[in-house]
């Protein structure tokens, strides 16, 4: 696939694709005999769980050093599966503080639902 089917195909610039190609967040993209990106299914496989992980608020430096470890080979495989683990214990405790978040938010359009907001809240309404 083109670097501009790739882009479509995961609503994603082609800007973006070539940075995170050069930062290392993807490992290198298959050229053909011109030079230019020719992304296979592995690639494309690359790009899905970049997309995913970022969207989960992975940050970029954990994705590149997974990456790297990955280019390394199978003795990285212990690396790989923890440093997986600390990412996934991160977005635990985020999704703990936002279901937190959410459950205030809730709770507080609850209390104008019943009418029960004015311009000075009691105590037991606020914050």
């Amino acid at each position: 696939m083109t670097i501009a089917e790739v882009s479509r195909k995961f609503d994603i610039s082609a800007d973006t694709l070539r940075y995170y190609e050069k930062i290392g967040l993807l490992p290198p993209v298959p050229r053909n005999k011109n030079g230019i990106r020719n992304y296979d299914e592995e690639s494309c496989g690359w790009i899905e769980l970049m997309k995913c992980m970022r969207a989960a608020g992975v940050q970029i430096e954990a994705l590149i050093e997974y990456v790297a470890l990955y280019r390394q080979g199978d003795e990285t495989l212990e690396a790989r599966k923890e440093l997986l683990m600390a990412q996934r214990r991160q977005l635990a405790a985020r999704m703990e503080d936002m279901q937190r978040s959410l459950e205030r938010l809730d709770y507080k359009i609850e209390l104008y639902e019943q009418g029960r907001m004015h311009r000075k809240p009691s105590p037991a309404q606020e914050p």
